[in-house]
């Protein structure tokens, strides 16, 4: 079954940008793993001059996006029980937990957002999920949409060669992932750790975990207290020394 994700967006040029190049892009082009689609929300404007937006109820500065042309765009496409998400910096803050969620249903139909945002209403009524990628304010939800899609279909089975080497990713288990380290032994001075060289796989799985920790706790202090919980919730033991 392939992972079918469709962007009603404002710029459709912008895809398939990086979805198109490497496994990912394969995957899509070749294989048939995963497929994209785009709807120009611009094409669904009632107005003759093209408009899609207007100005906020209310007063204030910018545009809004109209809820009949969002919703016009949205019933164009086919839903097929796929979830929609709306990129908004006021969303829920994008998880690897959702997206493992996301990645094992028929895919999403992803609406990027311009302006001031989209009228609250067609996101009501329409059942939209605001996500965020990030504490961070976009010119548009392009991006965010780019970094959804791109999390989701790397999980699809048969994208990426090893599917074992996603075990020890960043926030799969509540902590970060190890440093890694490749040839030369030696660069501008500084070498490979003496036990990735060794060969006692237990030194190294141990010295990895170790690291995991480490960087965890100093990169990310949010991740690392609520680590306790996030392993009992898991049925585990906590990782956490």
């Amino acid at each position: 079954m392939s992972f079918d994700c469709s962007v009603l967006t404002m710029f459709p040029e912008a895809f398939p940008g990086p979805l198109g190049v490497s496994l990912i892009g394969t995957a899509w082009r070749e294989q048939g793993l995963w497929s994209l689609e785009t709807v120009d929300i611009r094409g669904f404007s009632k107005d003759k001059r093209g408009f899609l937006d207007d100005t906020p109820a209310g007063g204030g500065p910018g545009q809004v996006m109209r809820a009949d042309v969002i919703a016009s765009a949205l019933d164009s496409v086919e839903r097929r029980g796929r979830p929609l998400l709306y990129m908004s910096a006021r969303g829920k803050p994008l998880t690897q937990a959702r997206v493992h969620e996301w990645s094992r249903g028929p895919g999403l139909i992803v609406l990027c957002g311009r302006f001031e945002g989209v009228d609250q209403r067609v996101l009501d009524a329409r059942g939209f999920e605001e996500v965020a990628v990030g504490d961070a304010v976009l010119a548009g939800g392009e991006a965010a949409a780019l970094v959804v899609i791109e999390a989701c279909v790397r999980l699809v089975p048969g994208v990426l060669g090893q599917a074992e080497s996603l075990s020890e990713e960043s926030f799969e288990d509540g902590l970060l992932e190890h440093p890694q380290y490749t040839r030369p032994r030696t660069f501008e001075g500084l070498d490979i750790p003496e036990v990735l060289l060794s060969g006692h796989h237990a030194d190294i799985r141990k010295w990895r975990q170790g690291m995991r920790q480490e960087t965890t706790r100093k990169q990310r202090p949010d991740l690392w207290d609520r680590l306790p919980a996030n392993q009992q919730a898991k049925g585990g033991k906590a990782q956490k020394d």
